[in-house]
């Protein structure tokens, strides 16, 4: 018989495949659960849709046009929310680090002046949980719709012996654009320019693996339950504050801001330096801010030096920008939370920041 007259089999009927156990859910990917999945994810999605999304989810890349730019710069970043992952688990809370991705994102490429696009994302599970996906992409649609930002795509995938039971991985990609002639790079920071501080809304996405530790969350997760007075809340409640967004905030003053920094992983001491000039450093007040209660529970608890804190924690201060020093009052104006928190200065014994 040629192959022309060989039988066929239309393996989109499940009555015509072969009675046989199906291999690859027996390795742990269900193809069922995932492709589910998958059609709650799309749905949400294109709830964010802008005027600049070609075509629909689904396809094997994602289309974006560019409107409303004369010469427009593109500006991308990608990263994840770390080990705030392990508390959203232990707590099986997931409804907020979505939102953390988005914002964590967004503010990074926002130091640049730029206005996000369109958002996509990666979650991987040893385990798809259809509810705590749903969860997880739920908050990226809030945030997204919040700043007019499209989550245009992203990739779910179900990963057994990578990542263990219901273990998770979150991962998201920004791009956003700004105008050539108005990108953010630092090198007009000069001598004698002001830096004003934003608050934080916690501890944002860094500093997890300390708090940890300190707490012995993995050892004894009903310690995330434990009410503290000074925080008016749980641990836990405290730990999976949203990481804040600062675009709707300083989308207006962004033409009366020569730089700034977004104070994640490092801290004052290693962000600040990141936007500053050759030879320029930043003299920070300390005493011009109240530190949070819980940066000052996690430093009793973990006896953690001023030093190391600073290093680790935003410690209540979320972004800094640089301004002109007339341009202070019109910014504040427009941002009355911000604080003057210290000035540009030259670098001496090779220090870039002091914390004073």
């Amino acid at each position: 018989m040629g192959i022309a007259d060989e039988p066929t089999v239309d393996l989109s009927r499940p009555e015509q495949a072969e009675e046989t156990p199906l291999a690859y859910q027996a390795a742990g990917v269900d193809r069922n659960r995932v492709a589910g999945t998958k059609e709650q994810i799309f749905q949400l999605a294109r709830t964010t849709f802008t005027g600049g999304v070609i075509g629909d989810i689904g396809a094997f890349g994602s289309l974006f046009k560019v409107q409303g730019y004369l010469d427009p710069i593109l500006v991308s970043h990608t990263d994840g929310v770390g080990t705030k992952l392990r508390v959203a688990a232990l707590l099986d809370s997931f409804d907020t680090v979505g939102e953390d991705l988005v914002h964590h994102c967004v503010n990074d490429i926002l130091t640049c002046g730029a206005h996000p696009l369109f958002f996509l994302d990666y979650i991987a599970s040893g385990k798809l949980a259809p509810d705590r996906i749903s969860s997880i992409v739920e908050g990226m649609v809030r945030a997204c719709l919040r700043i007019n930002c499209a989550l245009i795509g992203g990739e779910t995938a179900e990963m057994p012996g990578v990542y263990m039971g219901g273990d998770i991985e979150l991962v998201g990609f920004v791009v956003g654009a700004v105008e050539q002639d108005k990108v953010l790079t630092g090198g007009d920071v000069a001598l004698g320019d002001v830096l004003l501080g934003i608050p934080s809304s916690g501890l944002h996405t860094n500093g997890y693996s300390l708090v940890r530790q300190i707490f012995s969350i993995d050892e004894k997760p009903n310690t995330l339950k434990e009410f503290y007075p000074d925080l008016e809340m749980t641990l836990g409640e405290a730990l999976l504050i949203p990481h804040r967004c600062y675009y709707p905030l300083l989308n207006p003053v962004l033409g009366s801001i020569k730089a700034m920094a977004h104070i994640t992983g490092g801290g004052l001491i290693e962000n600040i330096p990141r936007v500053l000039p050759p030879g320029l450093g930043a003299s920070i007040k300390t005493q011009s801010w109240e530190n949070p209660p819980l940066f000052r529970i996690i430093q009793d608890k973990g006896k953690v030096s001023t030093y190391e804190m600073h290093r680790v924690f935003n410690m209540g201060v979320g972004m800094v920008l640089m301004v002109a020093n007339e341009n202070v009052a019109l910014v504040q104006s427009k941002i009355p939370e911000s604080w003057i928190l210290g000035e540009v200065v030259a670098v001496t014994n090779g220090c870039r920041v002091s914390l004073n």
